[in-house]
């Protein structure tokens, strides 16, 4: 009997193990901290299967003559709200490949939503206020998260083994705004990567 109990509890023990917090802090050339950058981790450099669930809202507000926040990490198919919480109308859109919509013209404490289709980017903006400009950045792994305002974030849970890992901002110069982590597999248990990348200025409105 003791047996039978005692192995239950020892596969998840391992089952455990087997998994690891992954905490990389985004500097840029100036040694600053980057917030907002999207860090992705693919086990096996492989999509998750299934569908995804991350705990934050999946919310793009219009306050201030912003969109709060300026960068959105969603799974893909998720349907993102709209809410808007200004004085004035908004007329949200995205040209983006995959992610395209439109949210015509909405007054105060109303909400609209939108899908987000495709793995990428959906930059979006205001037809009204060319000043305002947003990133929804849909992903195809559950393991993703951004930077906060110390350039730090830590993605949980990770399995252990060899992965794949990039890190995203919108305003990073390289292909697809992207850098390849150094990070190729992770232990069981916490593991940490620092980067820094290159900004690019934002384009002018």
């Amino acid at each position: 009997m003791k047996r039978i109990v005692l192995l239950p509890m020892v596969a998840l023990w391992g089952g455990h193990a087997l998994a690891g917090d992954f905490t990389t802090t985004v500097r840029g050339t100036d040694g600053k901290p980057v917030p907002d950058a999207v860090v992705m981790v693919y086990p096996n450099g492989q999509p998750t299967k299934g569908p995804i669930k991350f705990p934050w809202a999946y919310r793009v507000a219009q306050q201030n003559i912003q969109f709060s926040p300026f960068v959105l990490v969603v799974p893909v198919g998720a349907d993102v709200s709209f809410p808007n919480l200004d004085k004035v109308r908004h007329h949200v859109y995205s040209f983006s490949a995959g992610n395209k919509f439109e949210i015509k013209l909405y007054g105060r404490e109303e909400n609209r939503t939108a899908k987000m289709n495709a793995a990428g980017v959906a930059a979006i903006g205001c037809n009204i206020h060319d000043q305002m400009v947003g990133f929804i950045r849909v992903v195809d792994t559950a393991y993703a998260g951004k930077t906060d305002a110390n350039g730090v974030v830590t993605i949980q849970d990770v399995p252990a083994g060899a992965v794949v890992a990039k890190v995203w901002h919108p305003y990073l110069r390289g292909m697809k705004n992207e850098k390849t982590l150094t990070t190729t597999s992770l232990p069981a248990g916490a593991a940490r990567e620092a980067v820094s990348i290159e900004l690019r200025a934002p384009a002018p409105h």
